[in-house]
């Protein structure tokens, strides 16, 4: 089991290069995300999630699956087929540099 945690990591983490997105034009093609994610990406619908402070390679492997089809979501699917290569390394720059704050459980 950790083997395979460990290869989907590194697959997660391989796909872009950190730091890889421009995340200045990352948060202009968001405007277009706002409706469900928010433009800070804190999800404003109960089905979308949020994507403030994602993992940079995530949110690439994410949008790119969604693109190709690999994934599968109704709003996401044609969304994303419309993103290129940098449309989607700009967004996940962007959101994953919004900072997030955690607050433990008491």
């Amino acid at each position: 089991m950790a083997a395979v945690s460990a290869a989907v990591l590194l697959t997660v983490f391989a796909v872009l290069p950190a730091g890889a997105g421009d995340s200045a034009a990352g948060r202009k093609r968001a405007v277009a995300c706002q409706t469900c994610h928010g433009i800070d990406g804190v999800s404003k619908m109960p089905d979308a999630p949020n994507l403030s402070g994602q993992v940079e390679g995530y949110l690439v492997k994410a949008l790119t699956d969604f693109r190709s089809g690999a994934r599968s979501n109704e709003t996401m699917s044609l969304v994303a087929k419309e993103l290129s290569d940098a449309d989607i390394a700009n967004l996940a720059a962007h959101y994953a540099r919004i900072p997030v704050e955690v607050t433990p459980p008491e």
